[in-house]
């Protein structure tokens, strides 16, 4: 029952706002996608734009935090002290090394889960220090890997080493607390606060590290730079002493290989060649430090904006005409890059690019298709009725006669036409069926011809009977325009009786019967809209001045002294056109169902 009664509300907000209804489909459509996390690849790729937009140049970018330095065991280390995995005295060398400019924490991405003969004395220089972290991690099914128990005693802290590359191999986002372990970034900023509050008394200042009863805490990282850009110094430099006397002063030293092949990386700015893991914690604490992590927006957000943007877009287009549509389709994606670039690059808001722009695209796809279903729709009504150019001024007008979806009817004032060819059933008693078919049909479509090049409406054949209108679908607001439905509809009678005479020629030399026919003509109020059922329907008009209108074509058999065109008006059409034209009173008659009496005219010829 409930959810009928929202399915019930929601077709009526949409009955009244069907604007936005392709909109709200592109919306429902894009949420889905992005629940089931089929947009996640683009928005990944959405993602790398935007760092490789902001690294160009032309918009401030951040740096590297010079706080956080590399101490890389690369090519030139193993050249120097052979193949890695290294013994342990030269870590304890490079402990010692470090001395003449102590940083403010040392962090091992290395692991130290075997015994050595040299564990002892790597300890001592360890605790000696107080602000060494070491790295810990898990195998391939879930195994801790535990640094070996002398070493994590000797330990400031430790920190895991976790980290899951999205599946294009790209790393976007680094785990700050794994199962209760803060990963080592985040312990090596915990062992410096922890430090400064033990000199001090405070810490050295305030740092969100995350939520460390989160069983899993992931974050998007906010790349300052190209890795090649961060503070790094060879291993083999540093333990022989070619770096700078300040080098590691109150800095936070990360220790990991960088060589080639080695626990690689890729990132944004790093695909080709790709870098090392040991900058995946440099950049966690660069971005903590300087409290610069990306801020996604939340689940609720995302849904929230497609909805309003699908609905936004959709109701835009729908202003809009063809060209119109085009260039605004073009530059609301364009419009939202930019602004997810700006918020990026000022506000560190990582809001989605993918998805968004994909329902702007998908709502106008659907609008269009809409408008297609419409038109075909609309030209049902009216197809073969009308000639090709009302057909499209009836469509660039559509919004006069379709609400919420729906022809409306409409009160006009519209002139009538109707017009029927004499002794129809006799003729056809002598022809063969299909010849009568050929030969009516002919004359059908020769006359349709001139109403419709005169801006007429073919309304419906009647057997041998042509009902056609002046005046329709558009309600007409000024007399001039009343006028030039009466006069168009002279003037279609005109090229009939024209046209009659060259088919007629025609059908003499063939040897058909030749066709003699009456006209009808009347303007006044008509009611215009769909008639019919569910199965079939048609536009058509209803009213008095229909019902005037046959009854004068059905007198023309009466009169036909002074009368060369077979063509009765009323003396409301007269009114319109005798300017223009040469008109015959031709008598006073009194129609059944109407009050007031009819004056009867016929046409004799253009002034």
């Amino acid at each position: 029952m409930a959810t009928k009664l929202v399915v019930a509300r929601f077709q009526r907000y949409f009955s009244r706002n069907p604007s936005l209804l392709p909109g709200a489909i592109a919306s429902v459509i894009s949420i889905c996608a992005w629940q089931l996390g089929l947009l996640q690849p683009l928005e990944n790729l959405g993602y790398n734009t935007l760092f490789q937009v902001r690294n160009i140049g032309v918009l401030p970018k951040p740096n590297w935090d010079k706080r956080v330095v590399v101490v890389a065991i690369d090519e030139a280390s193993l050249r120097k002290y052979g193949r890695f995995p290294w013994t342990r005295d030269r870590y304890t060398k490079l402990l010692q090394s470090l001395e003449a400019s102590p940083p403010a924490v040392i962090g091992f991405d290395i692991l130290f889960a075997e015994p050595s003969p040299q564990d002892a004395q790597f300890a001592d220089a360890m605790f000696a220090k107080g602000n060494v972290v070491l790295a810990r991690a898990w195998d391939d099914r879930g195994i801790p890997l535990a640094t070996i128990p002398n070493l994590q005693e000797a330990a400031a802290a430790e920190g895991h080493i976790l980290h899951q590359a999205d599946t294009d191999g790209i790393s976007r986002s680094a785990t700050l607390f794994a199962r209760g372990l803060p990963s080592l970034g985040v312990a090596m900023l915990q062992v410096y606060n922890d430090n400064k509050q033990l000199q001090t008394g405070k810490p050295e200042q305030p740092l969100a590290l995350g939520d460390r009863s989160a069983e899993f805490q992931r974050v998007l990282i906010n790349w300052p730079g190209n890795t090649q850009d961060a503070p790094t110094y060879s291993f083999v430099d540093v333990v022989e002493g070619r770096v700078p006397k300040d080098a590691f002063a109150e800095k936070f030293v990360l220790v990991g290989i960088t060589a080639t092949g080695v626990d690689t990386l890729v990132t944004p700015l790093n695909q080709t060649p790709p870098t090392s893991g040991i900058y995946l914690h440099a950049a966690v604490i660069d971005n903590l430090l300087n409290d610069r992590l990306l801020q996604p927006v939340p689940q609720s957000g995302v849904l929230l904006l497609l909805l309003i943007i699908g609905s936004a877009t959709s109701w835009l287009l729908l202003k809009q005409g063809p060209r119109g549509r085009v260039l605004t389709l073009g530059l609301l994606p364009v419009t939202w890059l930019a602004i997810a670039i700006l918020l990026f690059t000022f506000g560190r808001w990582f809001i989605p690019t993918a998805a968004p722009i994909g329902t702007m695209l998908l709502a106008g796809a659907i609008v269009q298709l809409r408008e297609q279903q419409e038109k075909q729709q609309l030209m049902k009504l009216f197809e073969k009725h009308v000639a090709p150019e009302t057909a499209s001024l009836i469509w660039q007008r559509k919004e006069e006669i379709i609400q919420n979806g729906e022809l409306q009817a409409q009160e006009m004032v519209a002139t009538v036409l109707f017009m029927d060819i004499r002794g129809f059933t006799t003729i056809s008693e002598k022809l063969q069926p299909r010849e009568l078919l050929n030969w009516l049909n002919q004359y059908l479509d020769a006359m349709s011809e001139c109403i419709m090049d005169n801006n007429g409406v073919i309304d419906k054949y009647i057997g041998d009977a042509i009902m056609a209108v002046f005046g329709i679908p558009f309600a007409r607001s000024k007399e001039e325009d009343i006028k030039q439905d009466a006069l168009n509809a002279i003037a279609a009678c005109l090229a009939m009786h024209e046209q009659l005479q060259q088919l007629n020629q025609r059908f003499k030399v063939e040897g058909k019967p030749i066709i003699e026919f009456g006209i009808g003509i009347h303007t006044g109020p008509v009611i215009a809209g769909s008639v019919g059922g569910s199965r079939r329907i048609s536009y058509s008009i209803l009213g008095d001045t229909v019902n005037v209108a046959a009854r004068l074509e059905a007198m023309n058999k009466e009169v036909k002294a002074g009368n060369p065109y077979r063509v009765l008006m009323s003396a409301e059409t007269y009114a319109y056109v005798r300017d223009r034209y040469y008109v015959r009173p031709i008598k006073t008659i009194q129609l059944r169902g109407r009050e007031r009496e009819t004056v009867i005219c016929a046409i004799l010829g253009k002034r």
